[in-house]
């Protein structure tokens, strides 16, 4: 992978490392080490999210893996034909994307799912890149404005010149991004976000490369 040992070993964000630190404390059996992407280095389609979940990929160490939020994205992955399984339980489940990527603004688990805008800005050199390895025309689905925002500053646009909202087209550093709400339990419970508006998201981002 891109990161390597580099990233694994990444304690630029002191409160991200100390919060890692305690939950390892609190959770021994959890990985509590930054979480790498998921899939091919030149995969066409990238998928950016927030941050790793504390119960989620900060334990199993795949991103989007043993939290809710992954629910309703590996099952779309899998209706998609972009995943070998509906689900994502623990490394070695034998899951393999096709075709896609999976990655987060932020490698590390923050308190309360909310990084701060410096650490953001310092974890943006491995998503900078990742998403320099993707083939042009690729295209990139942002989940969440803190994703959306990410993307733009890996590529140097500024971000006033692309409104975040669901469903939402950009084309940026020769590539198009889409941007949909996080999957998140927030999300889907208050029907922000449905399979459907989902769905239509992935959809029409494989008409992309198609």
């Amino acid at each position: 992978m891109l990161e390597g040992d580099a990233l694994s070993q990444c304690r630029k964000c002191p409160r991200l490392a100390s919060f890692r630190d305690e939950a390892k404390v609190r959770y021994p059996d959890y990985r509590c080490l930054p979480v790498p992407a998921l899939g091919a280095d030149n995969a066409k389609i990238v998928i950016v999210g927030l941050a790793p979940g504390l119960h989620g990929a900060n334990a199993t160490g795949r991103a989007f893996t043993g939290d809710f939020a992954g629910i309703l994205l590996y099952e779309t992955l899998y209706r998609m034909g972009l995943s070998n399984q509906p689900r994502s339980v623990a490394v070695g489940d034998g899951l393999a994307l096709k075709g896609c990527r999976i990655s987060n603004a932020v490698k590390c688990v923050p308190p309360a799912n909310r990084p701060t805008g410096a650490e953001i800005q310092t974890c943006a050199p491995y998503l900078t890149a990742e998403l320099a390895h993707q083939p042009a025309g690729g295209v990139i689905i942002a989940l969440g404005r803190i994703a959306h925002d990410a993307v733009l500053r890996a590529f140097r646009e500024p971000l006033s010149h692309f409104r975040f909202g669901h469903g939402a087209r950009h084309v940026v550093g020769g590539r198009v991004l889409w941007d949909s709400y996080h999957c998140s339990r927030y999300n889907t419970q208050t029907k922000r976000l449905t399979e459907a508006s989902f769905t239509a998201v992935f959809e029409a981002a494989l008409r992309e490369v198609l």
